[in-house]
């Protein structure tokens, strides 16, 4: 691959270098909440602002941790996982937000995904389609944790990741809606928890790279609750994701301490 830094060792899109990201990651979409995250590490300091990537990284109970955007989609996520890891970092945790599709799925939950429906682009030039995208174990179960310790409302498995968000809540205008309303519906009859637009390609991402990958999604709430007429709750407050996001990686950090021993 071209070396389009002249060998300063400066990654081309996040414009971080090593040394200057941790072992573990938490990855938000939305560039505004990498500050909202940071705050509940020590000594958070930005490292970098480049596109739609904002970088910090602080400590959390001594080791190095980073918070990067990843801006909207796959195909972003993906540049931000590979140059993170060409940095050093190898555990990563998806934060954002979801949409419900299962019915028990409502506003204000929290849903932690075992593995994603691949209708998307991205993961299509990593792994034939025929490969499944799936967490990391450790990851979830750290996440799974988290979220009992907080006392939280949640939901463990399969997400369906997109790349068109407007396919999803208004299909019937796409050229493809036959397609698209008829794979939304063997989503719901397979129990698949929620939709977004991330979590298969950095799973399958992190398969190539032999890295650990799990997810976790605020829900804001549900269009199928909402067709049936049952109360549907649209909630946008990130926080108790976030939390749940910080105390994961906490988790793992003991984790693999454990391990060391």
């Amino acid at each position: 691959m071209s070396d389009y830094m002249n060998g300063t060792g400066i990654q081309y899109h996040l414009h971080v270098s090593k040394g200057q990201v941790g072992r573990y990651a938490i990855l938000p979409g939305d560039p505004k909440r990498v500050p909202l995250i940071a705050k509940y590490l020590d000594d958070a300091r930005l490292i970098a602002d480049s596109r739609e990537y904002v970088t910090y990284t602080g400590t959390l109970d001594g080791e190095p941790v980073t918070v990067t955007s990843t801006g909207i989609g796959g195909p972003s996520a993906a540049i931000a996982m590979e140059e993170l890891y060409k940095c050093g970092t190898d555990t990563f945790i998806r934060m954002g937000t979801c949409g419900g599709i299962a019915l028990p799925v409502m506003g204000g939950d929290v849903v932690i995904a075992t593995g994603a429906v691949r209708m998307e682009g991205t993961s299509r030039e990593y792994a034939p389609i025929e490969f499944p995208a799936v967490a990391d174990f450790c990851v979830v179960s750290a996440l799974k944790e988290a979220a009992e310790r907080l006392g939280y409302r949640y939901h463990l498995g399969v997400v369906q990741c997109k790349d068109s968000f407007y396919g999803q809540h208004d299909p019937s205008v796409m050229p493809v809606s036959y397609e698209l309303l008829a794979k939304w519906e063997a989503w719901k009859r397979l129990g698949v928890l929620a939709s977004e637009m991330e979590s298969a390609a950095l799973f399958t991402v992190a398969a190539r790279l032999g890295a650990r990958c799990g997810s976790l999604f605020f829900v804001v709430g549900n269009q199928e609750r909402e067709a049936l007429g049952m109360d549907n709750p649209k909630l946008h407050d990130t926080e108790p994701a976030i939390i749940a996001a910080v105390e994961g990686v906490r988790s793992l950090i003991a984790m693999d301490r454990k391990s060391r021993a």
